[in-house]
């Protein structure tokens, strides 16, 4: 199962935000890595600027490049908004629903949690992380993996109430997926427009 395992903080650095929801990979270093990280002053191009908001997309939610692709190429078919499709599709993945629900403190940590059979969806095991939830779709933790230590870590003091298009049920440990979430919702710091910019060219 392909997935990103370079530098995350170098990511983190180059984008000039802390995009993997995690302390871990913070830095007092606000400036680019790399040699002359700290010295650059060069102008970024249209291009550049549109380019850096598509990694922004990609890192944050974990998806490679023609994952991406595909996902834009759904969005642009998709009745509604392109961009903000493209952001619905995005949060509506089962590893970024497992995240928001709180069962993880990363992305990462979700997309573990799918891959090693710990989440189920309408009551059935799903171990792919890019699985679709859709409206009224009830996303849990398997019956034998309810005392786990990471989910319960997770999970104690979170705020479920930050999400309007999850319903959570503590005592069953699941969520419902109510609706795709409106973009004033999602609370990411992503430029859209500029993706779409990017990939009209």
């Amino acid at each position: 199962m392909a997935r990103y395992t370079g530098p995350k903080t170098k990511i983190a650095r180059k984008l000039g935000e802390q995009i993997y929801g995690s302390d871990k990979y913070a830095t007092k270093k606000n400036y680019p890595p790399g040699q002359h990280g700290n010295n650059r002053k060069r102008k970024t191009s249209e291009y550049g600027t549109q380019l850096k908001e598509k990694q922004k997309a990609k890192y944050t939610y974990g998806v490679l490049e023609r994952q991406f692709a595909n996902l834009f190429d759904k969005a642009s078919r998709t009745k509604g908004i392109t961009g903000e499709v493209l952001l619905q599709l995005l949060e509506s993945r089962l590893d970024n629903v497992v995240y928001r629900l709180g069962f993880a403190r990363t992305r990462n940590g979700a997309r573990q949690l799918v891959s090693h059979k710990h989440i189920i969806v309408n009551g059935e095991v799903v171990n792919i992380p890019s699985y679709q939830v859709k409206q009224g779709d009830i996303v849990g933790v398997r019956e034998n993996s309810k005392a786990l230590e990471v989910i319960n870590d997770s999970l104690a003091g979170f705020n479920h109430s930050k999400y309007a298009w999850i319903e959570f049920d503590e005592s069953a440990k699941a969520g419902k997926f109510l609706h795709m979430p409106d973009r004033a919702d999602i609370p990411e710091n992503i430029k859209e427009q500029l993706i779409v910019e990017l990939y009209s060219k």
